[in-house]
């Protein structure tokens, strides 16, 4: 049974990157950003992380605890939260039984071949412990707006377009091609004057 706004969030236990345990009904009182992206270090789930990083006050001034989960191990997980300095838990469901409890663990198709992969889904859980909100298009770069909704949170996206802009607008030098004319013209008729 695929899950619905109104249904109870499924609970569980699995690791945090420190090989912790974390209680999902440990949150119950607090709203859940409970986040499914799929791999550590990956130019979406990056930008997904950096922008729910840029807006984490933000989204806890509104009642929010924000949890990121994958398959990827609690050494990958400790490596990408140093990188990218999330302020934020992520899980390591490296056994799958979180995405299986949540329906993330789906066939996908990539250049025709078909695998098995993580699904980019986001459940906003409210403090009764409620799904309250399942995001499943989510747009990685403006993730934060998209559980916010009232235009409050930073867009990663809009903090690169200047310098995408000013890279797109800055000319090359544009070559003489007259000067280039007159220099081949003089070779050629130096070359019969010998």
């Amino acid at each position: 049974m695929k899950l619905q706004a109104g249904n109870k969030a499924p609970d569980f236990t699995v690791n945090d990157q420190d090989g912790k345990p974390v209680k999902l009904s440990d949150f119950k009182g607090k709203k859940v950003v409970l986040y499914f992206y799929p791999k550590d270090m990956t130019p979406g789930c990056t930008a997904e992380a950096c922008d729910l990083r840029d807006n984490y006050k933000l989204l806890q001034k509104q009642g929010y605890e924000v949890l990121g989960i994958s398959t990827d191990s609690e050494k990958l997980h400790k490596k990408f939260i140093a990188q990218e300095k999330l302020p934020f838990t992520l899980l390591a469901d490296v056994d799958r039984k979180v995405h299986d409890a949540y329906g993330t663990w789906v066939e996908k198709s990539m250049y025709g071949r078909k695998f098995m992969g993580t699904a980019r889904v986001t459940f906003i859980i409210n403090e009764q412990g409620v799904l309250e909100e399942i995001i499943e298009k989510v747009d990685t770069k403006n993730h934060a707006s998209q559980i916010l909704k009232d235009g409050s949170a930073k867009s990663v996206a809009a903090k690169k377009t200047p310098a995408k802009a000013a890279k797109k607008t800055t000319t090359k030098p544009v070559k003489n091609v007259a000067a280039k004319a007159v220099k081949k013209a003089a070779k050629k008729s130096s070359s019969k004057k010998k």
